[in-house]
């Protein structure tokens, strides 16, 4: 297990097995006083990202003011159910990744796409600082063709900013949501827990301009 290439994503036929009982959630927020799991209250909207270790991204959005709720979990990969521990052999293909609950009425997606780009540096691959893996990369899970034609509209204005001050491509996938795995009780909300515990996200310090249409 720990001898494989954690940096390339593993083929669905190599994947853990993984089980069929779901990881326990947790009832409740600790920070917003929120479900953590449906049923969200009504008119509330969902949207999934994944932008490095997923203490320091929760916490990122939790801060974001129109935000109703956030855990973290996994996505992306083929294992079901996964732990932590598998996640992190690289074994599974998940990323870990963010569920962000929204009151669409006082933050739209393209604000948390907007938070999402600039908390993190989208080029780096399988990696995002000195956390390496699978695990890491970057990725955006639409939930609708709304939120899909957003994300890559908001990929390719944030590429020519990226560009234009030095940095690679975007290596983000943009992947329809599919299944979403809740991590387990003690990463949630991880970081409001362990007030000085690590958080290895940092973005590039360069605005996106969500919203605006690239330059042709």
């Amino acid at each position: 297990m720990f001898g494989f290439a954690k940096t390339q994503m593993v083929s669905p036929e190599k994947a853990l097995p993984g089980r069929d009982e779901p990881i326990p959630v947790p009832p409740r927020h600790e920070v917003l006083d929120a479900p953590l799991a449906p049923p969200y209250p009504g008119g509330a909207e969902i949207a999934e990202f994944a932008l490095g270790c997923f203490w320091g991204a929760e916490r990122k959005f939790w801060e974001t003011p129109g935000v109703i709720s956030t855990s973290v979990g996994y996505e992306g990969g083929y294992t079901p159910n996964p732990t932590y521990e598998e996640v992190c052999s690289g074994l599974t293909g998940h990323t870990e990744s963010v569920r962000v609950v929204y009151d669409p009425a006082k933050v739209t997606y393209d604000d948390l796409l907007r938070v999402f780009w600039e908390a993190h540096d989208p080029t780096q691959g399988m990696r995002q600082g000195n956390d390496v893996g699978s695990q890491y990369r970057s990725a955006i899970f639409p939930r609708t063709d709304v939120q899909q034609k957003a994300a890559e509209a908001s990929r390719d204005a944030y590429q020519q900013v990226l560009t234009n001050a030095g940095y690679g491509p975007i290596t983000t996938e943009i992947t329809r949501a599919t299944d979403f795995y809740y991590a387990e009780d003690y990463h949630q909300q991880y970081l409001y827990k362990v007030p000085n515990g690590y958080c290895g996200i940092g973005g590039t310090g360069l605005s996106c301009p969500v919203g605006v249409a690239p330059v042709e």
